[in-house]
This record gives structure tokens, C-alpha cells and sequence, in this order.
């Protein structure tokens, strides 16, 4: 079995979407009984980031910047 360090040098190889859809599903499998209390907060802020986009009062940032941001900053 594949130790964490092995799995995540694999999964920063992934492309930027299938790393957060990875994320995302085991997320989603979790056990924990907080799950529920997340996936509502989740709901909550993608709500509030869609109507501040409709509204004009943020911008886009395209997700490989956020993550090509985020690898030099723990590199």
C-alpha cells in the first residue's frame, strides 16, 4: 500500500481539475458527522461567491493560477 507522501507526489501530477474532483469525492465519502454541517456551508459560500460575481464586486481567478500560487508557496 502506498504511503501518503507516495499518493500525494501522484496526485499533484494530476491536472488541476482532476486534483479537485479528487478532493471533492473523498470529501463526499467521508465518515465524519460533519459532513452534513460542510456540505451546507459549502452550499452557503458558493452561493454568496456566484452573487458577488453576478454582482461584479470580485473577480475570476482561473484555478491554475490559484494552484501555481499555492505549490510556491509550500514548495
Amino acid at each position: 500500500m502506498p504511503t501518503i507522501a507516495e499518493l500525494e507526489r501522484e496526485v499533484m501530477k494530476l491536472p488541476d481539475d482532476q486534483r479537485v474532483a479528487l478532493i471533492h469525492r473523498i470529501l463526499e465519502t467521508s465518515d465524519s458527522t460533519e459532513g452534513e454541517d460542510v456540505a451546507v456551508l459549502w452550499s452557503d459560500e458558493i452561493v454568496r461567491r456566484i452573487e458577488l460575481l453576478d454582482k461584479g464586486l470580485t473577480q475570476r481567478i482561473p484555478a491554475s493560477d490559484v494552484f501555481r500560487e499555492l505549490d510556491q508557496r509550500w514548495a
